[in-house]
């Protein structure tokens, strides 16, 4: 079941161009907030964030030809202080516990190294959107930073689309206490318009391509405060400091 969604997400953003404008500028934005230096990609999927950087290790939790390595990011198999980057895109929501992953981070992460993420927002705009028309969960009563046993049954593709809201909102304040060396900045609302309308990795697109780019545009001119009501998703940079 991964294998097959894996491929099919592969073959849709071969196959699809609205996606691929819309990804193509989220993928900018993170090349450029990342460190110089040697980044992971973790929930790679489709594998294409590199064709945005050059420096690049990019994993999934299976192994596919397009990827260099088959990882989990709650258990990652690489050295500490290997990586003056962590990218992923959509990948928060779906790990299991979040806090085995931003212990794995910590470590792997090299001091002043970045873990920057692209996940869905839940604002009073896109939570009717998520709730009503998107297969994924949003679970906002959860504890994004719980430990426990990994269930065994569990299929990696079981998510809660709250949970990098949570994590940067309601469990913020905890989420600092109990990793001190991980700095979160303020989370960047975006996609407002182009994602949405564009029908993510689902094979309907409500625009053509070639008007990715406007409103992209458009949604860089809306001040943060009204993102934080219609943004689909959000952008969070958390840099490991010298604590």
């Amino acid at each position: 079941m991964v294998d097959s969604t894996l491929r099919a997400r592969h073959a849709t953003w071969q196959e699809k161009p609205a996606l691929r404008a819309v990804y193509t500028d989220l993928y900018k934005r993170i090349a450029a907030a990342c460190r110089p230096g040697l980044s992971l990609e973790i929930g790679g999927g489709s594998g294409n964030f590199r064709e945005f950087s050059r420096e690049v290790i990019s994993t999934d939790i299976v192994p596919e030809p397009w990827l260099d390595a088959a990882a989990d990011a709650q258990s990652l198999p690489f050295r500490d202080a290997s990586f003056a980057n962590i990218v992923g895109v959509d990948v928060l929501h779906h790990i299991e516990r979040p806090r085995r992953f931003f212990l794995e981070a910590q470590r792997v992460l090299q001091l002043g190294g970045r873990i920057i993420l692209v996940e869905p927002a839940i604002t009073p705009l896109s939570w009717v959107f998520y709730r009503l028309f998107h297969p994924e969960p949003v679970t906002l009563r959860s504890d994004p930073l719980e430990d426990g046993p990994l269930d065994p049954n569990r299929a990696p593709f079981d998510a809660n689309q709250a949970i990098p809201t949570l994590l940067l909102g309601r469990y913020r304040a905890r989420m600092m206490e109990e990793f001190p060396s991980l700095v979160m900045a303020d989370p960047e609302w975006m996609s407002f318009l182009a994602y949405p309308l564009s029908g993510g990795f689902r094979r309907w697109s409500l625009i053509p391509s070639v008007l990715v780019k406007t409103l992209l545009d458009l949604e860089r001119s809306v001040p943060s405060w009204i993102g934080e009501w219609i943004a689909f998703r959000l952008m969070a940079v958390i840099e490991k400091a010298d604590r």
